[in-house]
């Protein structure tokens, strides 16, 4: 699980109802179904009628990996990309080919592949660069999807408002009542703005940061592939490949620091 998305949302949470009921205010007050309804119907629509229906749903289903962590993919590719290059130096590359099988990554499996078939290294640069651009392509537009969503959100909170208010002012002849009900009405401004500054704009950015790791790994794959190719020494890979998982090296020493 991923502490940080987990323990962010939640202490955004407790903090804002938290001070609500410090001010003497209670849950109920903000929990009103209608309001709800055309926030999230009326965000969810804006969104559909921008994006098509494809992309929509590939970006609900990253929904979860914000709040889940790939562990050590990274060191274990690297690890695995080395055993390659071991194998190849000794067997040479075309030894690979039995190990295509045991390969879960797509576009590893695809560059080790082009690799094993004898295609040039500048060849598989080209190829997999393009596969790069068109994923990277594709991960946009799935965080674009929930940046669309936080900035419709708060709009449509304020449509919500608007529509309560209208309803409010059937009832002038009755104070209590109008008072009541414009509180009620400015519960969809909260949970428009809410829906776009606690949910939707954050997971776009962690989506983002999320699909640029897997990116790096990626470029790291392909550059492992093509060093085998061209016949590195598999400790000199290792050193070289390793520049790609700085960040990811330095996050783990300082965990490690503060777990000491």
């Amino acid at each position: 699980m991923d502490i940080a998305s987990i323990c962010g949302i939640a202490l955004a949470l407790l903090g804002i109802l938290g001070g609500m009921m410090m001010e003497g205010g209670s849950i109920a007050q903000i929990a009103q179904p209608t309001a709800a309804l055309i926030v999230l119907c009326g965000t969810t629509g804006a969104v559909l009628l921008q994006f098509p229906i494809p992309i929509f749903l590939a970006a609900m289903k990253q929904v979860a990996s914000v709040f889940m962590v790939n562990g050590n993919h990274a060191e274990s590719t690297l690890e695995k990309i080395v055993l390659f290059a071991n194998k190849a130096r000794r067997l040479g590359v075309v030894s690979l080919d039995e190990d295509l099988n045991s390969i879960s990554n797509p576009f590893m499996k695809q560059a080790l592949m082009l690799a094993v078939d004898g295609i040039e290294p500048n060849a598989i640069r080209q190829i997999m660069h393009l596969e790069l651009e068109n994923g990277a392509e594709m991960d946009e537009k799935l965080a674009q999807v929930f940046e669309a969503a936080g900035g419709y959100a708060p709009t449509v909170g304020i449509i919500g408002a608007v529509l309560g208010l209208i309803q409010v002012m059937q009832h002038l002849d009755n104070i209590g009542e109008v008072g009541r009900g414009i509180a009620v009405a400015f519960v969809a401004t909260i949970y428009g703005v809410g829906l776009a500054n606690l949910i939707c704009l954050p997971i776009a950015g962690k989506l983002k940061i999320r699909y640029r790791d897997e990116q790096m790994v990626k470029e790291m794959m392909l550059e492992g592939v093509v060093s085998i190719l061209e016949g590195m020494n598999p400790r000199m890979l290792e050193l070289k490949l390793r520049t790609y998982l700085f960040e990811s090296r330095s996050a783990a020493e300082r965990e490690r620091a503060v777990t000491a």
